[in-house]
């Protein structure tokens, strides 16, 4: 999400509409103002008080006439006998239910009163003061001018207007300013970007630059730091690997020469005595060469294991098995060395190579039958994880030993290459758990082996421990 942009669509809307909504009021308010006192407002005003004129008029010619008709100041119409000769207005009238009519005539300058008295009927006319049909064709040519004007709706009409250029003038400046702030924060998206994916560890990753400005400077500037990293990076790792390397040859030389240096002693001491003159010492100097020799042999073997990574084929391991399966293998030659085991109850089950757990478990039983007499092995299920604990009752490890303990380094046993725990570590991290040094029960080294446990432990049963 480009967050710098809608922050700033954010500060627009809010820099916006509040002085929109002020102006809208405002324009709305003088227009309001303005339009009322327009002439279609005063016509429509007057068109009603004349209509109002109109029917007083009307009612007091109506009362003048039924007034001067009741106290006899107008000499009726009289129509009486057979109403077939009447008037078709008067028949209506005679018919109609009703006693008393008025009736305005045609031209409205005469207003009649039409009364029944038994089987006749007695009109009553009156001549108008005021002139009512000319007053009614105004009323009502008021009336069209202000529905026409009513109509086209003025008011509403310059408030439409009004607002659709308002309303285009705000939907183009926001347009502009949605564009404007992709242009402008488009440059600082790719550079996080591009700092994220550099933090990732991609020192490959470049940023296209435009433009002359801050935002152009630097991702010019990120992508030269990038460069200078990527061959920082490269210069690191090929001085990492010569280092590597040289010590990896001076261990190597090191240990040759503690095999070379007895055979050439042996050699030296051969050519001495001479082979004719003792040849019981030339058979124990052969029997050195050759053991010597193997021990060479063995050395290139356990760095040719070193450099190469093994196979793995994750199965689900029964660790106590295979910790009393170890045991059971080395104890015949390890006949001065006790064995304890503390299993855990359900056997627990572990996601892992089994090999590679039997190599680990090998190495481990070893060293510690090599440096004591007395040797724990705790296997427990703790969050998911299986550990197989080895502990011996030896002289521990000095502080020397403990830094270089899982390194490639030089061995103080007689016949070891300083490579067993490195491979054992190794192995243990293919298997997706790990080897760590702990604190010992028994006084001397202890070493704890962590797998990863199985989804669903079974319920296996195993030979106790002894």
């Amino acid at each position: 999400m480009n967050r710098i942009r809608n922050r700033l669509i954010a500060v627009f809307l809010a820099a916006t509409l509040a002085p929109l909504a002020a102006t809208w009021w405002i324009a709305t308010e003088l227009l309001e103002r303005s339009v009322a006192f327009s002439s279609t407002d005063q016509l429509d005003r007057l068109s009603r008080t004349l209509e109002q004129t109109g029917r007083t008029v009307y009612q007091q010619a109506r009362e003048q006439l039924r007034r001067d008709a009741g106290e006899g100041r107008i000499q009726p119409t009289r129509y009486t006998g057979e109403p077939a000769s009447w008037p078709s207005e008067i028949r209506e009238f005679a018919d109609a239910a009703g006693f008393e009519r008025f009736r305005l005539s045609d031209d409205g300058k005469m207003i009649d009163l039409l009364v029944r008295r038994g089987d006749q009927v007695l009109v009553y006319s009156r001549a108008m003061e005021a002139d009512l049909p000319t007053l009614s064709a105004q009323i009502r040519g008021a009336r069209e001018t202000v529905a026409q004007a009513r109509g086209r709706d003025l008011r509403s009409g310059l408030i439409r207007t009004f607002a659709l250029l308002v309303g285009a003038v705000w939907c183009v400046s926001l347009a502009l300013l949605i564009f404007l702030a992709h242009r402008l924060s488009r440059p600082v998206q790719q550079l996080t970007a591009g700092l994220a994916r550099l933090a990732a560890g991609d020192l490959a990753t470049r940023i296209p630059a435009a433009g002359n400005d801050e935002a152009g400077r630097a991702i010019r500037a990120f992508n030269e730091t990038a460069a200078q990293l990527e061959q920082s990076r490269e210069r690191l790792v090929y001085l990492t690997q010569i280092a590597s390397w040289r010590t990896l040859a001076r261990k190597m030389a090191h240990e040759i020469k503690n095999s070379l240096t007895p055979i050439r002693l042996t050699m030296e001491e051969i050519l001495a005595r001479g082979a004719a003159d003792d040849p019981r010492f030339v058979e124990q100097a052969a029997r050195i060469t050759v053991d010597e020799v193997e021990t060479l042999e063995r050395r290139v073997r356990a760095f040719s294991e070193f450099s190469s990574e093994p196979s793995v084929r994750s199965t689900t391991v029964d660790v106590n098995a295979a910790v009393e399966e170890r045991i059971a293998l080395l104890e015949p030659g390890r006949s001065g060395v006790r064995y304890e085991k503390q299993f855990a109850r359900p056997t627990p089950l572990a996601r892992a190579d089994a090999d590679l757990v039997k190599g680990v478990l090998t190495n481990l039983l070893e060293n510690a039958a090599d440096a004591a007499r007395e040797v724990l092995v705790i296997t427990a299920t703790t969050a998911g994880r299986v550990s197989i604990e080895v502990h011996d009752s030896g002289p521990g490890l000095s502080e020397q030993a403990r830094q270089t303990l899982f390194e490639p380094t030089i061995t103080f046993k007689k016949r070891g290459m300083g490579l067993g725990l490195s491979i054992a570590r190794n192995n243990a991290l293919l298997c997706g758990g790990d080897l760590e040094l702990i604190e010992s029960r028994l006084g001397g080294a202890a070493f704890r082996l962590s797998l990863p446990a199985t989804a669903a432990p079974a319920l296996v049963p195993t030979r106790a421990a002894s």
